[in-house]
């Protein structure tokens, strides 16, 4: 993977599934789909950039819902 570091670069298929995605929670509530990761690695990073999203979008007007998701907004939580 290009520009990838580790230990991403060296992840196959099967691995990245098992610890990334097999982490995930998604729930609907209103007009937002809310995503939780379990265990993410470098979670806090993450945290700081998508964790109340739609928030962060609207403050820099920027409208949250996302056109290609059924026009719901996108939200992100790290546990």
């Amino acid at each position: 993977m290009r520009g990838a570091r580790p230990p991403f670069d060296s992840w196959e298929a099967a691995h990245f599934a098992r610890t990334l995605l097999a982490g995930l929670d998604l729930r609907v509530h209103h007009d937002t789909r809310a995503v939780t990761f379990y265990n993410a690695p470098n979670a806090d990073l993450l945290r700081h950039h998508h964790e109340n999203l739609p928030e962060k979008l609207a403050r820099q007007h920027v409208n949250p819902h996302v056109p290609w998701l059924y026009n719901f907004q996108l939200d992100f939580r790290f546990k």
